[in-house]
């Protein structure tokens, strides 16, 4: 229920709130857009009004408040907010200058007897913001650094302060009871999506299934809640607290894909991508829920199998260090690759995520078998993450010849060996070879054919039977 308390309308506010339904916007950067439902009953001109149900992460600069039907103008004249969590200091502050009961217990001929100590607070110790001082209590005319006993405070009655809460001098330009909207922008909120991606013993054809999971650590739970999720890179500044044109036009983006209704998951909006969950749902307060997303069968992710010899040496300019690049790296990464597209049973913007792979065994049971990341793709785009290093591939890389005429010219000569340790038939195993000593080559001799894959990078596919040794070999000419 509504904690909403206007001075002109109590009673039927809390009846109309009940039957409000929030919607979050929520962002993969700990923030959320909320849109809310407030009951109002208002009087022509200025209103004094208390809205106590925000999250406790709210950016008070980004509020909004609006009458969604057009036919009220609303203007917040002064706004004031309170977060104080409440505490023994914070309630001894509102009585500063008054006097309390302070109950204690004492023993007396075996007997617990309870007691209460009037005592006037000088001061209560609360400090708003800071590290709480020591109180200071006047008991029959004596001023004590400590209390003394447990304080027993009457009802404060209408300013009691439980949670966050917003104080508005609201202008209407007319009397009228009426539901206003009021939007803002919130920390405390987080989603990420995460995928699984089963094969099975053999064979490159997979089942996918996407989730997504959302985190509420804003200090509200929201009921029924109509959610989407933004995900791209949206620029939001930290941790400063956005301006309020900042909020505003945030609020305004949001709150323009919340009046349509997609009948599909997944949309594209504005250079982002929002995912809508197809009913509503509760989303508690310190509560992590899981939604699945996305869910392909039979999808095409054929298995690659890289060996770079030389990764991490990179092209810096001319080198003829005879040295440079020489490598005893003997492992053969695992990759997984597949096309985001309807032809491969996907064809939806992929969120970034962790992507997990399983292999079913011969008798069903799953075994895992690597997990990566993978970055927001588009739908028609290849994802390929690595997995792992194969156990029965080994490659071994030596340079063979080096020559070089430190004015124009070096000659290198490499040799690389691959072999396939596996019982179950060929693979292909692609050798990237980087030439990284000038940007003037030029490939004098080779053994195998090989694909250019950029200005200093090359790429042979070698296929390799069972317990087979394959060689490569290649000499490049740098100049300059």
């Amino acid at each position: 229920m509504k904690t909403l308390t206007s001075v002109l309308f109590l009673g039927a506010a809390a009846t109309l709130a009940a039957s409000a339904q929030p919607a979050l916007t929520i962002y993969n950067q700990n923030f959320a857009v909320v849109r809310d439902t407030v009951p109002l009953d208002l009087k022509g001109g200025a209103n004094a009004v208390r809205y106590a149900d925000a999250t406790a992460q709210v950016e008070p600069d980004s509020v909004i408040l609006r009458d969604p039907a057009g036919r009220h103008s609303l203007q917040i004249l002064e706004q004031n907010y309170r977060n104080d969590p409440v505490s023994q200091e914070l309630l001894l502050s509102l009585f500063e200058g008054k006097t309390i009961d302070f109950q204690n217990f004492r023993i007396k001929d075996n007997t617990q007897i309870r007691e209460l100590i009037p005592g006037k607070i000088v001061r209560s110790g609360y400090v708003p913001g800071g590290a709480a001082q020591q109180p200071i209590i006047e008991v029959s005319g004596k001023m004590q650094f400590t209390l003394p006993g447990q304080p027993l405070f009457p009802n404060l009655g209408d300013d009691t302060i439980l949670k966050p809460a917003f104080n508005w001098l609201l202008q209407s330009d007319k009397p009228g009871r009426f539901d206003a909207e009021v939007g803002y922008v919130t920390g405390g909120f987080d989603w990420s999506a995460s995928y699984n991606l089963v094969s099975p013993e053999k064979g490159d054809q997979c089942d996918l299934v996407g989730w997504i999971t959302m985190n509420n650590q804003s200090g509200k739970t929201f009921e029924s809640a109509k959610i989407k999720l933004m995900a791209g890179d949206v620029n939001k500044i930290q941790p400063r607290r956005v301006t309020p044109m900042g909020g505003r036009m945030l609020m305004k983006a949001a709150m323009a894909y919340e009046d349509a209704a997609p009948a599909v998951t997944e949309k594209a909006f504005d250079e982002f991508h929002l995912y809508s969950i197809a009913r509503p749902t509760t989303l508690h307060d310190n509560e992590t829920k899981q939604v699945e997303f996305v869910h392909a069968e039979k999808m095409y992710a054929p298995t690659i199998y890289v060996y770079d010899g030389a990764a991490g040496y990179q092209f810096y300019g001319l080198n003829s260090d005879q040295n440079y690049g020489t490598s005893d790296n003997k492992k053969v990464i695992v990759q997984r690759e597949f096309k985001n597209a309807e032809t491969n049973q996907l064809g939806i913007a992929l969120p970034a995520g962790k992507l997990r792979f399983y292999r079913r065994d011969t008798d069903g049971q799953l075994q895992f078998v690597g997990e990566n990341q993978i970055d927001h793709t588009p739908r028609n785009e290849t994802v390929r993450v690595t997995t792992g290093n194969a156990f029965d591939l080994v490659g071994e890389r030596k340079q063979t010849n080096f020559k070089a005429n430190i004015f124009n010219t070096i000659d290198e000569t490499f040799e690389i060996k691959l072999r396939n340790r596996k019982k179950d038939g060929p693979v292909e195993i692609r050798v990237v070879e980087h030439l990284y000593r000038w940007s003037n080559w030029k490939i004098t001799a080779k053994s195998d054919d090989f694909v250019k894959k950029d200005a200093q990078t090359i790429e042979f596919r070698v296929p390799v039977n069972p317990d087979e040794e394959r060689t490569v070999t290649y000499t490049v000419h740098y100049s300059w």
